[in-house]
């Protein structure tokens, strides 16, 4: 596992959501769980499926015969939302996220809007100055288009970016959108085979504002 080993500096910071800032894991399989079991499903096999890409696609690419994949994620999404006993914040992104209050930075998920403001509540993280959620791309990761879509609101380009990431599918929209990335492995049962920095959660991690607008990320001290 490689570690953030020096200070890089970037216009701005973007944060995927469920497993990089707060850890949604045991709400979220506990809502898919019954879902799978509704439809018959070998419920261990599909649980790994679902995250870090939209609902809509985790469903659509099961090729159900008679379920309506935008109908059944809307269902899913509200069950999510009235479900979110046992969502935590990753340890130090409280404080690593007011860090950043004077800087640039923005929550980039594959969750619906209503359902990230939801778990960002319930973690009790602040309120991202932007939120680019599910409804916001046509695409959703593994293609590039919502960092593209974060950073050009921020007034910059992906490729100027920090991108903070914790599945597969995020890691790579973030490689195509050419940004700088760095893994979180706080909800990971194993080590990831990713040649990006990784770390385990946010202790040390400091986050400094530059002249000219850019902010520094890199170990506190």
């Amino acid at each position: 596992m490689t570690t953030l080993m020096e200070h890089r500096s970037v216009d701005a910071v973007l944060l995927d959501m469920d497993g990089t800032i707060l850890n949604s894991i045991k709400a979220a399989e506990r809502v898919w769980g019954e879902w799978a079991l509704r439809h018959g499903l070998d419920v261990d096999a599909f649980l790994p499926t679902v995250h870090g890409v939209q609902s809509v696609e985790t469903i659509r690419r099961l090729g159900l015969p008679g379920v309506d994949p935008v109908a059944e994620a809307a269902l899913v999404t509200q069950a999510e939302i009235d479900a979110v006993e046992g969502i935590e914040a990753i340890e130090g992104a409280a404080a690593f996220l007011a860090a950043l209050a004077d800087c640039r930075w923005a929550v980039v998920t594959s969750a619906p809007r209503r359902l990230a403001q939801r778990r960002i509540r319930a973690a009790g993280l602040p309120a991202p100055p932007l939120l680019i959620a599910a409804e916001d791309v046509e695409r959703g990761k593994p293609a590039p288009d919502c960092f593209h879509l974060a950073a050009e609101r921020l007034g910059t380009r992906a490729d100027r970016c920090l991108v903070i990431e914790d599945s597969v599918a995020g890691i790579m929209a973030a490689e195509r959108a050419g940004a700088s990335i760095l893994v979180v492995a706080a909800t990971h049962h194993r080590p990831m085979e990713t040649r990006h920095p990784v770390i385990i959660d946010y202790r040390g991690l400091g986050a400094t504002p530059d002249s000219g607008g850019a902010v520094r990320i890199g170990p506190m001290g």
